[in-house]
């Protein structure tokens, strides 16, 4: 699978499942809407301060985020660390109209927070192969990249 190719897949995939480990020291997961990437190795979600996804990652902030799709039996799973973002810049990015029915404060609410996933390394697989991917990997493909949202580079013909 080439860099593109797993980019691709994060595009496309709009969900993600994220992994992390809770307070009692139990694996956990979660699905997340996943569509703002700064390539392979920065991904942003939008989501409550409260949830108890969150304040695990505040205390342990190992994690794990897997990309699929089940069509073409595609798979990426990035491991890192979370950063929980509290900045408005962040909120900005990523806020729609009609989130106000999420965080009814709007872009200030101090429930809404930004989890950043930065990976470190990833596992990825696909009907003709796997593979890992490196941090120096990771890196490379990412230099010069800025934040975007997939989901609009998919309406834009990203297949």
């Amino acid at each position: 699978m080439t860099y593109d190719e797993m980019m691709n897949l994060i595009d496309r995939s709009l969900f993600a499942t994220i992994g992390y480990t809770d307070e009692k020291g139990r694996q956990n997961v979660r699905k997340v809407f996943c569509v703002w990437h700064k390539g392979l190795g920065r991904h942003l979600i939008s989501t409550n301060t409260s949830s108890s996804h969150v304040q695990s990652l505040l205390k342990n902030s190992d994690v794990c985020l897997y990309f699929s799709d089940d069509r073409t039996f595609e798979g990426l799973c990035l491991y890192g660390k979370a950063v929980v973002h509290l900045e408005r810049e962040y909120k900005e990015l990523l806020w729609n109209d009609g989130d106000e029915k999420y965080y009814p404060k709007g872009i200030d609410d101090e429930d809404y927070c930004i989890l950043e996933i930065v990976a470190e390394s990833g596992r990825y697989y696909r009907y003709d192969g796997k593979g890992d991917l490196l941090k120096s990997e990771i890196v490379a493909y990412d230099e010069g990249k800025e934040f975007q949202n997939g989901y609009r580079r998919i309406g834009d013909g990203i297949k």
